[in-house]
């Protein structure tokens, strides 16, 4: 292997693929809601739409920027070329830290949804409590060998996987809906439209603790950027690819949820039992339509954690790939002459994710889903303060670097995203959770981001050098109009 740079042989589609792959909507669908269910009770879908509109605020810049850029480090390259090196590694430092928690997450729902349809199938009966580990343990596995493959196999798949796994799912939706809105339904459930309000005694504190699986389930939109070294006109298919994830994710999951709520019932029983399930499309497809498409929708949604997983360890594989050439690294730096890829960078992805699941099982006891749902606050607290210095970034780049890059009114639509962000990160920290495991995870997204800004300042020598590098990388060279 040799330190060079990646191959340029993908389209807009391959592309998508990174980014619908790694937000998982067949995945986040079965699983996330319940987190906001559990703070917002019948209004997960109130928190999804306004998850939805910040995601939307941020992709602004993101979009913005890659107009402009392109860079296999995503934030790092942009935050690096628009407010300089030491805020790009910080940035860089905290998506990293993402990809490696939600491959935690990802290898965990895969773990749990696939144990759950061998127990359905009758394959793997009254399994012991390690069968979740052992089937996410295989399918980090798995994703490792996939993602040394050339990229162009491994978008295919993702992209296919998932397209085939949403359709389920929203032909599932339809059904459900028709039989609420004929009167129908099991358990006299029916069509109730006050899933979209919020309930007497929800505060804000309540909805925005409940919008962070919001952003949890749309996280990796932008993906795509990763692959901006990797895509043969990236300035234009990046910026579609990150912006249709966006819009379709924004409809799909605000539709699905209100769906998903209804199905169940807005009583106290109904969020009760929603909470409580181990598949809401699975089960909502057993109760609704029958017992074999339940069991496919657990299938399938297995198989969208693993294709998240895969595309965590592509997106983060690259994000190192490009610290390490910055910094002087030759063994991250490398790629394979075979297939093109930075096969020593995605060994250490996929040993950190490993490693934090391991001494997180030994130390603490703790089951599949603790993992999942504690990997995915920290990740989705340290995106949030990434995607945050991304946006600052476009607005220093768009606006105040003395030259005319856009209209100046649509300064307005990144600082709505900015306080979005801020205040949903507040209203997540601030009163600190005082009781569970849920006190930790604040403590553990500062910590990471802490080491980050610690490392980076303590180093001068290696900050001038990943600022050269920025400078002459031909990546960040400013688009020509």
């Amino acid at each position: 292997m040799a330190v060079k740079n990646l191959v340029k042989n993908l389209n807009v589609w391959e592309a998508i693929g990174i980014s619908v792959a790694l937000m998982a909507p067949s995945m986040a669908a079965n699983i996330n809601p319940q987190g906001t269910a559990g703070v917002v009770g019948r209004a997960v879908p109130v928190a999804f739409a306004l998850a939805t509109l910040g995601v939307l605020l941020i992709a602004y810049g993101f979009v913005r920027l890659c107009q402009n850029f392109n860079h296999a480090g995503s934030v790092y390259g942009f935050v690096g070329a628009t407010m300089g090196p030491r805020s790009g590694v910080v940035a860089g430092w905290g998506l990293l830290g993402t990809y490696i928690f939600y491959g935690c997450v990802t290898s965990m729902a895969a773990g749990i949804f696939g144990s759950t349809f061998l127990d359905e199938l009758g394959v793997w009966r009254h399994q012991p409590a390690w069968s979740g580990f052992l089937v996410g343990a295989i399918a980090l596995v798995l994703a490792y060998f996939l993602a040394v493959a050339p990229a162009r196999n491994g978008t295919r798949v993702l992209l296919t996987v998932e397209g085939i796994t949403v359709l389920l799912i929203l032909i599932t939706t339809v059904i459900i809906f028709a039989k609420l809105a004929g009167g129908h339904a099991p358990d006299n459930h029916h069509v109730d439209w006050s899933v979209f309000s919020i309930p007497k005694g929800t505060g804000t504190s309540g909805v925005f603790l409940g919008v962070v699986f919001g952003f949890l389930s749309f996280a990796g939109f932008e993906a795509a950027s990763t692959l901006g070294e990797e895509t043969k006109n990236p300035r234009r298919d990046i910026p579609r690819a990150m912006l249709g994830t966006a819009i379709f994710g924004g409809v799909y999951f605000v539709v699905v949820t209100a769906v998903e709520v209804m199905g169940f019932g807005t009583n106290a029983a109904g969020i009760k039992a929603y909470i409580a399930s181990g598949s809401l499309l699975g089960d909502l497809g057993t109760k609704y339509v029958g017992s074999w498409i339940g069991t496919t929708i657990t299938l399938g949604a297995a198989v969208s954690a693993f294709g998240c997983c895969l595309a965590c360890v592509v997106g983060g594989s690259r994000l190192i790939f490009s610290l390490a050439r910055d910094g002087g690294n030759q063994h991250l730096a490398t790629v394979s002459e075979k297939n093109g890829v930075p096969v020593n960078a995605t060994r250490l992805i996929v040993g950190a994710a490993a490693l934090i699941m391991i001494i997180w099982k030994l130390v603490w006891h703790v089951k599949p889903f603790d993992i999942f749902l504690g990997s995915g606050v920290i990740g989705t607290l340290i995106i949030l303060v990434a995607y945050l210095l991304a946006t600052v970034g476009a607005i220093k780049f768009l606006f105040f670097s003395g030259k005319k890059r856009t209209r100046q009114w649509e300064i307005v639509i990144p600082l709505a995203g900015i306080a979005l962000l801020i205040y949903t990160l507040y209203k997540n920290v601030l009163p600190w959770p005082t009781t569970g495991a849920g006190r930790a995870y604040p403590i553990a997204a500062i910590i990471w981001l802490a080491i980050g800004i610690v490392g980076i300042v303590s180093r001068p020598a290696l900050a001038s050098r990943v600022g050269a590098h920025l400078t002459a990388d031909e990546n960040l060279s400013e688009a020509r109009s």
